[in-house]
Order: structure tokens, then C-alpha cells, then sequence
């Protein structure tokens, strides 16, 4: 034991540390005999370090005197064999991200060390080396310092020249490797968050800050290829559809996550060079088409849902002044001129007024928009200044100023968002308000939302925020004096617009029901739960649809789980309703534009799960609402009672009522019959058909071998759903349909989840004795199952009732 011990102490001595550096100077070339020789060596040498940089101060001393990072340098240069290379990075990887002294970490990256191994000619076609050579950059990164830096950059008198490690790492920045690309960004924002002035002015000027117009153009690419996702006319709302248009939102999202990290590095020169390539190359471009402006002024052919839902999460996740100004300015910009000539043709006063009503674009001048010419010219551009030109010239000739009466909202309706607001198309129009609603919660970067908006009553009361956060507060600019809010002018016709939605017939699907009414809540907590007669009939149609669909569900197979469905779904329902502007994802507009068509008439068990479900949800979002309208509150989840025992008239034994496969069971009331099984052949039974409250059983039980009136369960199914059907050819013949879906599965994963490929529904097919026979085993079925449908409707009856909040009310007061 002692031995060993003292092998170990050994191992890491100055002397064996001296001769390790010795035995590898001796290497005069590594190849494939030796280099496993090299390895160990290598190996031995950064172990050594490591322990050496905590435990004993004379072992570092030997590093730097033998200079064996020199030699670490070296062994890459004589090597006549790529598989060196990884593990020396490796190793290299390893011995820096241990290092804690300062002056470790200094002498490691003095001298040149670190970019001669960086400069290298690698072969990065072959294994892994690419993932070693990157991880070795980051390595490094998250050393440097203030005070480092200066170490691994080459000037030319005060000019940064050359920056090797960081121009290496940005070729891999497009590697198809998430980890390369993960480590990439780690390390560009390592550096951006100690970088000093000349190393700024390296990385934000060319070549260099070409790496930005590569990601925002890679980022365009992907947006692109989502548009062809969500615009494909194949596999209409399929889920492997859905689940690819989510995994390409996902890596739009990490790459605008990536964006913001930048931004919040706080430096004006990064700042500056990152919002403009956002602007000039996604942004505008992306904003042209919903601008509406007559001509194709150069779009990506992106459709107006994806080009809304990207500004919406590119504004959400990224946000910034002078981005949310830029998308502001030219979305509202029609509505601002509309009312800055108002105001000049009203009080005939021009002072103070400089004539264009985007004061903030102008932090926008001189920037060039990349817009897509004709096939044969490519890429063209358009200057910011001549686009706003072009739209001075189409609000003067879409504008009339001579005194006589005009419907203000109507004249806003016509350009860019607003006609897209009020668009018949539902997707767009809830996308549209999304995005006036992101502008709005972001008011306190936002020059343009604050003259005309009159914050004492929008956004603040909308978006529960404070006056003291108001837009006054926090913009220093000389504001334009026009009276009124857009969206407060525009709330009635908004507010229509959503309830027109609810009371659509044939109804919409139930996700665009949903997220209107989680709209609808918000555009009522602006408006005070008002509502005007045409609005209140507009709602109660709506309402009315509700409870129908609900109603028409007490028919369906599933009509016994929907007490249970409600009492689930009631607490998630009130919580999606209840969700913050902040946290909601956008992707929601996508989901509806691919998904607007009705469930076919597929009569599987799954599907009508789902549809039961969704008229359940939609059914609590109505109720909801109208507790809001006429209450002023949301409802907690209510008390379902199940019928008592004396209700429900004919009583069974437990073991009736509660069958489990292999139990005894009376067969008093049972119809014998027969059956094939597969596996077991044909056999004698008989069939139970009991229901108990809201519980309903089908048994099928073999004649028990020593007591008559007994049978043993064989087989169980829910009462509900069998549909009891004579054969037309065999009138002793009864066909029965068994849910074989199990609601609890997808319970367990979550009430959003839908099963791409669900169980076909069992058949059980029945035979008796006699036409007669066979009919009364079906009539029995139907009865037993309207007794346990009566149930359910007694314990839902209060619930339906119109007079239910009413009765919430009186009970509150008691």
C-alpha cells in the first residue's frame, strides 16, 4: 500500500516531470509507431500541470523554463499523422480549463502559444477533430481577460490586424454540429463581453463583421423554409407537419435568444452592427408585404402569417429600442401621417412639426433594406428614405383633407396591418393584433406608440402595467399633439371583430376559439367587461354554440368521461386564459393557419376523445367568458355532484356494478349468447349490460362450473360507445364497437397531447339463439345505456343551466 502511494507522489515529482518533457524533446518525428508513445507522454505532461498549478509552484516553473508548450506546437508540426492532432487538443482543452492562477493563464497564451496551435493546417474532414479544435477555442475564451486579450490579437500601430482565434471559430459558426455551433456562440460572446475599443472595431468592421450578415442571413433562410412548412399543400395538419414546423420555430428561437445576448453585451458598436443587419436583412424585408404598398417592392416570398409571427417572436425575445422603433414606424406609419396632416389641416399650425410623421426612423437613415429582385438580378436594395417616400405618396393619394365627414377607422382600416387586422382570414387577423399588442406591452422602448396613444387608458389597463411604467415617463422626444389611441380607437371594431370570430357558423376549430377568447379577455379587460347589445347577441350566439356542441357530446362514445373531462381541463383552461401577454408564444398563429379544417368524419374512438375534449374546453372558455362579462371574474372549478344511489333507481350488487376479469358476477339479468374467440375458439357466455350512475359496463361471463347462478368475467367494455347493431344478413348476429383508446395515456402526458396513430377500435360480434333473443340483448344495451347517460345529463344540468351564474352568485352571497 505504501508503495503504491508513494508511485503516486512519485508520479507527479519535479525529477519525473523532467524527464517526461525530456523523453518527448527526443521525438523527432510521430507517426503511426510512435504515436501512441506521444500520447501518453502528452497525457502525462498536462496531468502533471494540472497538479502542479494548485499543488507545487516549481512544477509550472519547469513548464515555462522547458517551454513545453513549444513543444506541444512542435509535436503538431512533425507529426506525419492527422490522429495526433485530436488529442493534443484534447489534452490542451483540458490543462487550460483547469488552470486558476493568473499567471498560468497568462504565460499560456503569451508568446504566440495559442495561435500557432490554432493556425495549424488541420484536416478537419476526417472524425471528430473539428469538435476537439472548437472545444479548445472555447477553452481559451473563457480564460481571456481585459488584460489577455491583447495576447492572441496582432496590431498594426493602434489597429487590431489580426485576430486568429476568432476568425478561425467563425468558419465553424455554420457547422451542422449543434455542439460546434453552440460552442461557437459561447466563445464570440465570451470575447464580446471583454473586448476593448480596437478589438471592437475589428470585429465590427469587414472583413470581420461579415459574421453578422451571415447569421442574419442564415436566419432568413430558415425563415424561409418555415414559410414552405406552414404554406405546404401537402399533409395538411399532419403531426409529423407540425412536429417539423416546431423543431424549425425552435431553431429560429436559439438563434434570436443568440441575437439578444448580443444586444444585452450593452456595447454601441456591436449594438449598433447587429441591429442593423436585423433591420436591412430580415426585418424590413419581412415588413414590406404587410405594408401593402401596391407594388412588389421586394418581398421573400414569405406569407403574411410567418412574416407576422417572426417580427412578433424576433420583437419578443430580441426586443431593443431601435428594433421595436424600426417596426413601429413603418407598420403605424400610414396611421401617423393620417394624423399629423389632421392636426395641420385642423389648427392650421405647422410649428414644430418638421413635416414627416416618423421622427424616429430617422435613426434609420441611409440603411439599405435586401430585398429579392426578378430571378435574373438577384439581390437588389432600397434605401430607407426612398421607401418612405413611396409611402408619403400612397397615404397623400389614399387621403382626403377637405373638411367634409369621414369614418376615421374606416380610412385606417385600409393600410398595411390594420387591412390585415380585419382580414377574413382568422389566422392573420389574431396574428396581426398579436403583433400590435407586442408593440404596445414594449411601449417603454417606443417613440412612435406614445404620441398618438393615450396611455391613461392603453396599454396600461390592458397589459396590467402601472402609469408610473408609462411611455411619458420614459421618452425624452418632442411628441406630435394628436388626441386618441389607434388601438383605443380601434377596440370596438377589434373587439367585433373577435366576437364575429366566436360566433362564426359553421363554428372555427376550437384552437381559434381558444386563443380569441384568451384575446377577447384582454380586449374586455381594456374595455371595462363592456359590451354593447350587438356585441352581447353576438357572444350569446357564440355561448349557445358552445353548450350545443357540448350537448350534441352527451350522444357521443365518450359521453361517460365528460364530468371527469371537466373537472381535468377546468384549472389548465382558466390558467391558458389567464396566461401573461409576456410568456404567450406566437406560434400559435402558425398552428391555426395549417390546421383551420374541421376532424373529417372518421369515426374512431381516438378522434372522438379529442373532439369531446375540445368541446369540453371551448364549452369552459364560453363559460368563462361570460362570468367575466356579466361577473367581472373568472369561475373556480365547480362541484359536479353524482346522482345519489336513490336516483338512480334500479340498484345492482357490488360485484355488478364493479366487474373486474376473472370475478364472480350474478348472471340473473344476463342473455346467453356466443362468441369466437381467435385464441380460444367459440364459447357459451352471457351478457351483462349494467350502469350505475355515470358508470356503465358490458361483461361478458362464462357460466361458473359448480354454481348456476354465477358466472366467471371473461371480458369487460365500456357501455358507452358500443353502438349495438343487428347484422342485415345474420339477424342473430349483434355487432358491438369497443373504445379500445385509453383516455388515461394521453391524461398522463398532458391535456395538449394528440396521438398520431391511434388504436383502431375493437369489434366484438355476438351470437344467439334467435332473432328475438339477439334483439332484446340490444335493447337492453340501449337501455342501460340511457340510464347512464340520464346521469350524466343530471350532473351536468347545472352547469348548462342559463341561470348558472346566477346561482353562483347567490351561493357567493350565502
Amino acid at each position: 500500500m505504501w508503495r503504491l502511494l508513494w508511485r503516486s507522489i512519485d508520479r507527479f515529482s519535479l525529477q519525473h516531470f523532467k524527464s517526461v518533457i525530456t523523453e518527448l524533446r527526443q521525438i523527432k518525428v510521430v507517426n503511426e509507431q510512435n504515436r501512441d508513445t506521444v500520447v501518453d507522454l502528452l497525457q502525462t505532461i498536462v496531468e502533471i500541470v494540472t497538479y502542479g498549478d494548485r499543488q507545487d509552484p516549481l512544477i509550472f516553473e519547469c513548464f515555462m523554463e522547458y517551454q513545453v508548450l513549444a513543444e506541444f506546437v512542435r509535436v503538431l508540426k512533425i507529426s506525419t499523422s492527422s490522429t495526433i492532432e485530436a488529442p493534443l487538443l484534447q489534452y490542451l482543452s483540458i490543462m487550460i480549463q483547469n488552470m486558476d492562477s493568473e499567471h498560468a493563464i497568462y504565460y499560456c497564451l503569451s508568446n504566440d502559444y495559442v495561435n500557432n496551435i490554432v493556425a495549424h493546417p488541420y484536416n478537419f474532414n476526417a472524425g471528430d477533430l473539428a469538435l476537439y479544435y472548437v472545444s479548445f477555442l472555447r477553452a481559451v475564451s473563457s480564460k481571456i481577460s481585459r488584460d489577455t486579450l491583447c495576447l492572441l490579437v496582432k496590431v498594426h500601430g493602434d489597429v487590431v490586424v489580426s485576430f486568429p482565434m476568432y476568425t478561425e471559430a467563425l468558419k465553424f459558426a455554420q457547422h451542422e454540429e449543434k455542439m460546434i455551433q453552440t460552442a461557437i456562440r459561447a466563445l464570440t460572446l465570451n470575447i464580446y463581453n471583454i473586448c476593448d475599443d480596437n478589438v471592437y472595431q475589428f470585429i465590427t468592421t469587414p472583413p470581420a463583421s461579415i459574421y453578422f450578415s451571415d447569421l442574419v442571413s442564415s436566419l432568413r433562410k430558415q425563415c424561409l423554409q418555415l414559410d414552405a412548412l406552414v404554406n405546404s399543400s401537402e399533409d395538411k395538419c399532419t403531426h409529423q407537419r407540425n412536429k417539423d414546423i416546431f423543431l424549425k420555430t425552435d431553431k429560429i428561437v436559439d438563434d434570436l435568444f443568440y441575437f439578444k445576448d448580443m444586444l444585452s453585451v450593452g456595447e454601441s458598436r456591436l449594438s449598433r452592427v447587429v441591429t442593423q443587419n436585423l433591420l436591412s436583412l430580415l426585418i424590413l424585408p419581412l415588413l414590406l408585404p404587410l405594408l401593402k404598398l401596391g407594388e412588389n417592392k421586394g418581398s421573400y416570398h414569405i406569407s403574411a402569417v410567418t412574416s407576422l409571427y417572426i417580427v412578433s417572436r424576433l420583437l419578443q425575445v430580441v426586443g431593443g429600442k431601435h428594433l421595436i422603433n424600426g417596426v413601429a414606424g413603418l407598420l403605424l406609419y400610414h396611421y401617423m401621417a393620417l394624423c399629423e396632416r389632421e392636426a395641420i389641416a385642423t389648427n392650421g399650425d405647422t410649428a414644430g412639426s418638421t413635416g414627416d410623421a416618423s421622427p424616429l426612423l430617422h435613426s434609420l437613415n441611409d440603411i439599405n433594406i435586401k430585398v429579392s429582385g426578378h430571378e435574373a438580378e438577384g439581390e437588389k436594395e432600397i434605401n430607407i428614405n426612398y421607401l418612405l417616400q413611396h409611402l408619403n405618396v400612397q397615404t397623400s393619394s389614399n387621403s382626403h383633407f377637405d373638411g367634409s365627414p369621414r369614418d376615421d377607422n374606416v380610412c385606417i382600416e385600409r393600410f398595411g396591418i390594420f387591412a390585415y387586422l380585419f382580414s377574413d382570414n382568422h389566422s392573420i387577423s389574431l396574428a396581426s393584433l398579436f403583433l400590435l399588442l407586442t408593440l404596445a406591452e414594449n411601449k417603454g422602448n417606443i417613440v412612435i406608440l406614445a404620441y398618438p396613444i393615450d396611455l391613461e387608458h392603453f396599454p396600461a389597463s390592458l397589459l396590467g402595467m402601472s402609469q408610473s411604467q408609462g411611455l411619458m415617463n420614459n421618452c425624452e422626444s418632442a411628441f406630435l399633439k394628436v388626441d386618441g389611441s389607434i388601438l383605443v380607437r380601434l377596440m370596438p371594431q377589434i373587439l367585433k371583430t373577435l366576437l364575429k370570430v366566436l360566433a362564426c357558423q359553421p363554428p372555427v376549430s376550437p384552437p381559434m376559439q381558444w386563443h380569441t377568447g384568451w384575446f377577447l379577455r384582454k380586449v374586455l379587460q381594456c374595455q371595462g367587461n363592456k359590451l354593447t347589445d350587438d356585441n352581447i347577441h353576438l357572444f350569446n350566439t357564440s355561448y349557445e354554440q358552445s353548450r350545443e356542441c357540448l350537448q350534441k357530446e352527451l350522444d357521443g362514445c365518450w359521453f361517460d368521461h365528460i364530468p371527469d373531462t371537466i373537472g381535468n381541463e377546468w384549472g389548465s383552461c382558466k390558467k391558458a386564459l389567464e396566461l401573461q401577454f409576456h410568456v404567450k408564444d406566437p406560434l400559435f398563429t402558425l398552428e391555426l393557419e395549417i390546421c383551420q379544417q374541421a376532424i373529417d368524419g372518421n369515426f374512431n374512438s381516438c378522434f372522438a376523445w379529442e373532439r369531446m375534449v375540445d368541446a369540453v374546453k371551448v364549452f369552459i372558455l364560453h363559460l368563462q367568458l361570460k362570468a367575466l362579462i356579466f361577473m367581472g371574474c373568472l369561475l373556480e372549478k365547480p362541484s359536479l355532484e353524482s346522482p345519489s344511489d336513490s336516483d338512480l333507481g334500479k340498484t345492482y350488487s357490488r360485484d355488478i356494478s364493479s366487474p373486474s376479469f376473472g370475478s364472480e358476477v350474478s348472471l340473473g339479468s344476463g342473455i346467453p349468447c356466443r362468441i369466437a374467440f381467435s385464441y380460444a375458439g367459440v364459447r357459451d357466455i352471457y351478457l351483462v349490460a349494467v350502469a350505475r350512475g355515470i358508470s356503465g359496463k358490458l361483461i361478458l361471463a362464462e357460466k361458473h362450473p359448480f354454481r348456476s347462478q354465477r358466472g366467471v368475467v371473461i371480458a369487460i367494455a365500456p357501455l358507452a360507445g358500443l353502438s349495438p347493431r343487428i347484422d342485415e344478413d345474420h339477424p342473430t348476429w349483434l355487432h358491438l364497437r369497443i373504445r379500445e383508446f385509453e383516455p388515461n395515456f394521453v391524461k398522463a402526458k398532458g391535456s395538449q397531447s394528440k396521438v398520431s396513430t391511434p388504436p383502431a377500435d375493437g369489434r366484438w360480434t355476438l351470437g344467439f339463439h334467435s332473432a328475438k333473443a339477439c334483439e332484446t340483448a340490444r335493447l337492453l344495451i340501449l337501455e342501460e345505456t340511457c340510464k347512464q347517460r340520464s346521469s350524466v345529463e343530471s350532473m351536468l344540468a347545472p352547469l348548462l343551466r342559463e341561470d348558472y351564474l346566477v346561482n353562483v352568485l347567490d351561493s357567493q352571497g350565502d
